[in-house]
């Protein structure tokens, strides 16, 4: 007797099968595709000319690499969106990636923006300084500098040489006599005279030419002066010359690669091993070397260079400005598409080239031999990490390694400017892009009193973890709890925890031992005795690392807070007062209190403040009085 068809079950479809149903939708135009699991997860986003032939190529099984079998068989469904071009698709591809980090993809992990150097507009004697962030003051940015430090250097040396101002507007105005910079000979003292407005300008032009690379007439020009000064017996000034002319050649020095003929350009050199990936960049401007800076992509096993450096280009320059030229070490999969996007967010043409010889190839293998060395150390790094996180994991019986601890500790004065801190710690060690501060908001609380403030930090954490993440699917739920703190302490965030329902997650008070020492910890667990680790295990350190990193934030934090509110005045809150007219108040009338005690005709003989903004600022201070 044949067998009723029923008695089977159902296959599920495959993966292959999915993509073969969106198939008979999909027509020939470009766009964007997403292929997501079984819980709606985002698993890959790709881009294409043609988006029919594109997914097609997925829906037939074989010829993929390991790594596009294991996503075409997680997928479980399919979304797309049509675009008028292809460029249009792959900058919204590469934003799609940064915003949903899929699994499969490769994802620039470090998105930090770069510092600039910024001389002034809007006085007399322009200031000189470093700016991060959006360009909304006035003046000229010089940049980008690969990193903080790159900045402070140039800046030093540049103050030694055209001894241009680095101070505030208020400060500049506030001086009757020469500061520790001028004493130093690094600033000329524009504040009380002891320059005149044409050569302070004319130094503020050295400045910027060199800033733009051209630095032989300012150094011929400078030696000139020097010839004079000596030939009129001016030893003072001809030795002050020198010193600058010596700093001048420092910096140039200090820069160590200084391409004669690459203007504007940034290098970018991939190396890649064993499944990882580190891509090195190099900026150079103005024929200078303004640094360099380390990027470690997550990337598959079987990716290969061109897709990697593809990805790495659009993601890098979604929110950065690229320079003209970018030199590559590799070639990419679509370098035509590739340059029309950029230099369509430059408005300018941008050249991608791959040299193979000259100077530029130079300048590429020297970026190459800093990306294999830095991924060398990378790699020592991870291997000493992950024996850190099972060492971990065995002295506070955890399950598994955890790959995401969190660290908290707050900071104040008597209750005053109390901030809470949190850092966050994983395989690759600190992760400070996840670092957060919370401002201590419990107006109940005693001034002083831990316990109560590490219970609103840990309160205010959980419950946007569970409106943010109820599933813990997205990976910012932590699989350890570090708490400063001994028995107190942990007694009240295991009460949070038990209110919120989160108490599976592991949670340990690290409390100073015996004379309260470093090396005699003790750790405290609910319910459970406390424990102290051997005076030299590695594990204890990388704890101690923790709580010196989480106390070293809380106390910035807090010092930050405090400053603030010591440099605030009753001016920050009048509606319509910025910046430029609560300097002109303060100048006008001498302090804050003199500007609350002004009549209303005092207030409109100040320059920049007009009839109206008086009469608020009047009725601002008399109301509340």
């Amino acid at each position: 007797m044949a067998e009723s068809p029923d008695t089977h079950p159902k296959e599920e479809p495959t993966g292959y099968d999915v993509i073969q149903g969106y198939l008979k939708t999909l027509d020939t135009s470009p766009g964007v595709y997403r292929m997501l699991d079984s819980e709606s997860r985002v698993l890959y986003v790709g881009k294409a000319r043609n988006l029919r032939a594109r997914v097609s190529n997925y829906a037939r099984p074989g010829g993929h690499s390991g790594r596009i079998s294991r996503m075409i068989s997680m997928t479980a469904s399919m979304m797309f969106l049509t675009t008028k071009t292809e460029t249009e698709a792959l900058l919204l591809e590469q934003n799609l990636i940064k915003q949903l980090k899929p699994r499969f993809n490769v994802l620039l992990r470090d998105d930090k923006s770069f510092p600039n150097i910024l001389v002034t507009a809007d006085h007399d004697f322009p200031q000189i300084k470093k700016h991060r962030g959006a360009k909304k003051e006035k003046g000229s940015y010089h940049g980008p500098f690969a990193s903080a430090g790159a900045v402070n250097r140039t800046l030093n040396q540049l103050q030694r040489v055209f001894l241009l101002r680095n101070c505030s507007n208020a400060e500049f105005e506030g001086r009757t006599r020469p500061c520790l910079q001028y004493q130093i000979k690094r600033c000329s003292a524009p504040c009380v005279g002891r320059i005149t407005p044409d050569d302070y300008r004319q130094t503020v032009r050295d400045a910027e030419k060199f800033l733009t690379g051209k630095t032989t007439d300012i150094q011929a020009r400078l030696a000139r002066e020097m010839t004079t000064a000596s030939e009129a017996m001016e030893f003072e000034r001809a030795a002050a010359l020198r010193d600058r002319i010596r700093a001048l050649t420092q910096v140039q020095t200090a820069q160590g690669i200084n391409p004669k003929g690459v203007a504007e350009a940034d290098i970018v050199a991939l190396h890649l091993e064993n499944g990882q990936a580190c891509v090195q960049v190099f900026f150079i401007r103005a024929n200078q070397n303004w640094g360099n800076r380390d990027y470690y992509p997550r990337v598959g096993q079987d990716v290969d260079a061109a897709e990697v450096l593809e990805a790495f280009l659009g993601q890098f320059y979604d929110t950065r400005e690229p320079p003209r030229q970018i030199l590559l070490s590799n070639e990419i999969e679509n370098p035509d598409l590739m340059t029309e996007a950029l230099s369509g967010k430059l408005g300018r043409r941008v050249e991608l080239l791959v040299p193979q010889r000259g100077e530029k190839a130079e300048l590429i293998d020297g970026a190459l031999r800093n990306a294999r060395e830095s991924l060398a150390r990378k790699m020592a790094e991870s291997a000493t990490q992950a024996r850190l996180m099972k060492g971990l994991a065995e002295a506070f019986d955890l399950r598994a390694a955890p790959e995401r601890i969190e660290v908290y500790d707050n900071s104040h004065i008597q209750g005053a400017f109390a901030v809470g801190a949190m850092i966050v710690a994983g395989p690759d060690g600190f992760m400070k892009n996840q670092y957060r501060k919370f401002n201590i908001r419990g107006d109940a609380l005693t001034p002083g009193d831990d316990f109560g403030m590490m219970k609103e930090v840990l309160s205010r954490r959980f419950k946007r973890l569970i409106k943010e993440d109820p599933e813990r699917k997205e990976g910012h739920w932590p699989d350890l709890l570090l708490i400063d703190g001994g028995a107190g302490q942990v007694s009240a965030v295991a009460s949070i925890m038990r209110e919120y329902g989160v108490e599976d997650i592991p949670m340990v008070g690290v409390a100073k031992g015996i004379d309260r020492d470093a090396g005699k910890e003790e750790f405290y667990r609910p319910g459970r005795q406390v424990f102290a680790l051997r005076h030299n295990d590695p594990v204890l350190y990388y704890v101690q690392r923790m709580r010196d990193e989480a106390h070293r934030f809380a106390i910035g934090t807090h010092r930050a807070k405090r400053a603030k509110s010591v440099g605030a005045t009753p001016l920050d809150d009048v509606p319509g007062v910025g910046a430029a007219r609560k300097r002109a108040l303060l100048a006008h009338f001498g302090s804050a209190k003199a500007v609350a005690r002004a009549n209303l005709s005092d207030l409109k003989a100040v320059e920049g403040v007009s009839a109206r903004l008086a009469e608020k600022i009047y009725d601002y201070f008399h109301e509340k009085g």
